[in-house]
């Protein structure tokens, strides 16, 4: 078990891919602290790990208030008494459309979760992680952080800038033993997908074609690249992207 005796906390855990990152986690040994501005969904999330036998702890939080990022990690502390992974992955629905026709509040949204979320819970969680003697910090951007899509600018903006600051942290602290990457999902077959195309066989129908395989991804597939990066089999890798999309981006 690759993370026996780790402690993550994870944001965005109450589905989708970040559900699949957690109980991927907690079968690969490590406690989980399960975090969400959904907390009946990050709930149900550590109940599915507790019963597979592994502690796990869910909160409330809002990346976007650096109140509850502080909170977040202070629980985590609190339940296990350390950090070693942490996981940034909530991510808003955000409305498509052109600049012209993107607001400035749903412009303010993604921005605020996506990109400051993560520097917000980065910051609360780095001294702890420090503390224990080191870690590994993941943020979820997207193959979308490196190409652009029509009417997504707030979407590509904020991943594109969750690759740089990962790049940033990971030279910021390399001395102190903290590996900072990104996971950079294709399209995935989550409850986000469904939020956009209506179902998930409109969104086969349009998302499928634009990936070499010539399908969408499975939650488990982008769970499997975060436990590698989370582990000691991913020791000498940092500062780095991991492309988890099909082959979107390979033309």
């Amino acid at each position: 078990m690759k993370l026996t005796g780790k402690t993550a906390l994870i944001s965005g855990a109450a589905g989708g891919i970040g559900r699949a990152i957690a109980l991927a986690f907690a079968e690969a040994g490590a406690a989980v602290s399960c975090c969400d501005i959904d907390q009946a969904g990050a709930e149900e999330t550590a109940r599915l790990i507790e019963r597979a036998g592994v502690r796990s702890i869910a909160q409330r939080c809002d990346v976007a208030s650096e109140n509850e990022t502080l909170a977040g990690v202070a629980a985590t502390r609190d339940a296990f008494g350390r950090l070693d992974i942490l996981v940034s992955g909530a991510a808003p629905h955000d409305i498509g459309g052109s600049i012209v026709e993107t607001t400035l509040a749903d412009w303010q949204r993604v921005v605020d979760v996506n990109l400051t979320g993560s520097f917000l819970l980065c910051r609360a969680a780095l001294p702890l992680m420090i503390a224990g003697g080191g870690g590994s910090i993941i943020l979820i951007a997207s193959q979308l952080g490196r190409v652009g899509s029509a009417g997504r600018a707030a979407y590509c903006a904020t991943k594109g800038a969750l690759i740089q600051l990962a790049k940033v942290m990971a030279i910021d602290h390399a001395a102190q033993n903290i590996r900072v990457n990104t996971l950079s999902p294709g399209a995935v077959e989550t409850e986000r997908l469904t939020r956009r195309y209506g179902s998930f066989e409109a969104a086969r129908a349009v998302m499928a074609p634009k990936h070499l395989l010539g399908r969408l991804g499975q939650p488990p597939e982008i769970a499997a690249a975060a436990v590698f990066l989370a582990s000691a089999d991913a020791s000498f890798v940092t500062g780095s992207d991991l492309l988890v999309d099909g082959g979107y981006t390979a033309i």
